[in-house]
C-alpha cells in the first residue's frame, strides 16, 4: 500500500468523529493484542462495537485504518510530550521530563509500539512519517535551545535521532521488558549520559 493521501472524507460532525475515533482505538488494540495479519475488520468493528459496514464509511481497507492509526498515534504522542515538557526549565530539563513522560505513556500504551513497527511491511512511508515528523520536531526544539545557549553548538538532526533512539530502546526494556522498575533512577542515569557523555 502506499502512503497516498486518504480518498475518503474526515468526519463532518462530533458524532462521526467519535465513530472514527472508537474504529482507531479498536484497531490499535487488536493489532496490538493479535499481530496486523490476524486482525481482521469484522474484529476491529466487534471490538468498537460498531456494525461492519459502518467501517467503510471511513476506512478503505485494514491497511488503511493502520495507515492512519500510526499517525495518529505520532500526533498523540507528540501533544503528550509537548503538554508533559511545557513547564521545563531549559532544554537539559525538557529531555528529562519528556523522557520520563514517554516512557509512562508507553507503560501504559503498550500497543504503540506494537503497531508503529507492523506499518513498516504494512505501509513504509507512514512508518517512516511516523518517526520523520518526530525528528523535525525535535530538531527545531534542540536548535532553538542551542540559540538561546541552553546546549552547545552540534548537528541537531544527528542529535535529534540519537536522542529519539535512546528513547525507543529505554521504551523496550523498561516499558515493555519490565514495567515495574522504578523510573527516576533510569530516567537519571539517562541523562548523565545526554548530559556528560562518555568522556572522562
Amino acid at each position: 500500500m502506499s502512503g497516498r493521501r486518504r480518498l475518503l472524507p474526515l468526519p463532518k460532525t462530533g458524532r462521526g468523529e467519535i465513530t472514527r475515533r472508537k474504529l482507531l482505538d479498536a484497531a490499535r488494540r487488536e493489532i496490538g493484542r493479535r499481530g496486523f495479519a490476524d486482525t481482521s475488520v469484522s474484529s476491529i468493528t466487534a471490538e468498537a462495537g460498531v456494525g461492519q459496514g459502518t467501517f467503510y464509511i471511513y476506512f478503505r481497507s485494514k491497511e488503511d485504518v493502520l495507515r492512519e492509526l500510526v499517525l495518529h498515534m505520532g500526533r498523540t504522542l507528540r501533544r503528550h510530550l509537548t503538554e508533559r515538557t511545557a513547564s521545563a526549565k531549559d532544554r537539559l530539563d525538557a529531555e528529562r521530563l519528556g523522557l520520563k513522560a514517554f516512557l509512562e505513556f508507553i507503560r501504559r500504551n503498550p500497543d504503540h509500539y506494537r503497531v508503529v513497527e507492523v506499518s513498516q511491511f504494512v505501509d513504509v512511508r507512514a512508518y517512516r512519517k511516523y518517526y520523520t515528523d518526530f525528528a523535525r520536531a525535535y530538531r527545531g526544539a534542540l536548535t532553538r535551545a542551542e540559540r538561546r545557549g541552553e546546549i552547545r553548538a552540534g548537528n541537531a538532526e544527528v542529535r535529534a535521532w540519537s536522542l529519539m533512539g535512546m528513547a525507543v530502546y529505554l521504551g523496550q526494556r523498561y516499558a515493555l521488558m519490565d514495567a515495574k522498575a522504578p523510573l527516576d533512577p533510569l530516567v537519571d542515569a539517562a541523562m548523565d549520559l545526554i548530559a556528560r557523555g562518555l568522556a572522562r
